[in-house]
């Protein structure tokens, strides 16, 4: 009975979503819309503190991100460098979310965040790396406050959140935010392409490593994933368009074949370590 109150309260607190968006539809409300997801994000946060739900805490953990983030891209759509904060924010909350579980401390609500994280992370630093969003000249720039303002959004609240979470242990989110920082800077010229590959290795590498220390393997499947994808995406830019179409060919085969191959032996002996061996 316990599960079925924890879905029907989740259905509810979708449902209130939906009557405000739909509230203001019916009555052509011409209002600042990133509000109505601040007042669903207020229910969500209100029915947490009512039933100490972990599925209410879930929600609004999604549902006041997204209304900082539709807040920023609504009053900044016309200048130039506000997509960047945007997804400084997004990717920085993410890693934030996936580094929620703890050993002595696996509640359900910890496990949501994780999953949360786990799914947007790698999707996020790939829209991250390849953001161009500084090249549009002829929009304004952002103004001095309104940057401030981003960069306070888009790295003190996750890390804010963190040290919620994990108290001492948001050392490694820091090195995290620094990481986040330097992809998202790097130039699109060809030396700043390689470096923005390299970033992005040394990023799945530190999750990789984060995993081993913290005995958690959902963060080495990802380290291993962005690493095979950031070296697939790099034979696909640079390197396959100074070979021939055959070699290209052929190369990539080999490339999937035994690099897939090792890489995926490697992947199972150190999520082997985080079961029961020593580090």
């Amino acid at each position: 009975m316990r599960a079925l109150g924890l879905a029907l309260h989740a259905v509810g607190t979708v449902a209130l979503g939906g009557g405000i968006f739909l509230t203001g539809q019916i009555f052509n409300l011409q209002e600042h819309w990133p509000g109505a997801i601040l007042l669903w994000a207020i229910g969500a946060s209100l029915s947490w503190w009512v039933l100490r739900d972990w599925l209410q805490a879930t929600l609004a953990a999604l549902l006041i991100p997204a209304w900082l983030a539709s807040e920023w891209s609504v009053r900044t759509e016309h200048l130039t460098g506000s997509e960047q904060v945007l997804l400084q924010f997004l990717t920085l909350l993410a890693i934030t979310y996936l580094s929620a579980r703890r050993g002595e401390d696996e509640s359900n609500f910890r496990r949501a965040l994780a999953w949360i994280g786990g799914l947007a992370l790698l999707p996020l630093t790939a829209v991250l790396a390849e953001n161009q969003d500084w090249i549009w000249y002829s929009r304004p720039a952002l103004s001095f406050s309104f940057r401030m303002t981003g960069y306070i959004i888009a790295f003190v609240v996750p890390l804010l959140t963190a040290w919620l979470l994990r108290r001492k242990s948001a050392a490694w989110n820091v090195s995290f935010a620094v990481w986040v920082f330097a992809v998202s800077v790097c130039n699109h010229d060809v030396f700043g392409e390689l470096s923005v590959y390299g970033l992005c290795a040394l990023g799945a590498v530190g999750l990789v490593y984060w995993g081993l220390q913290e005995r958690h393997p959902e963060r080495i499947n990802l380290g291993v994933a962005g690493f095979a994808i950031t070296v697939i995406t790099f034979y696909f830019s640079p390197v396959m368009d100074k070979l021939g179409r055959s070699a290209s060919l052929v190369g990539f085969g080999l490339l999937f074949l035994l690099g897939g191959w090792k890489l995926e032996r490697l992947r199972r002996k150190l999520v082997a370590r985080t079961v029961g061996g020593a580090i």
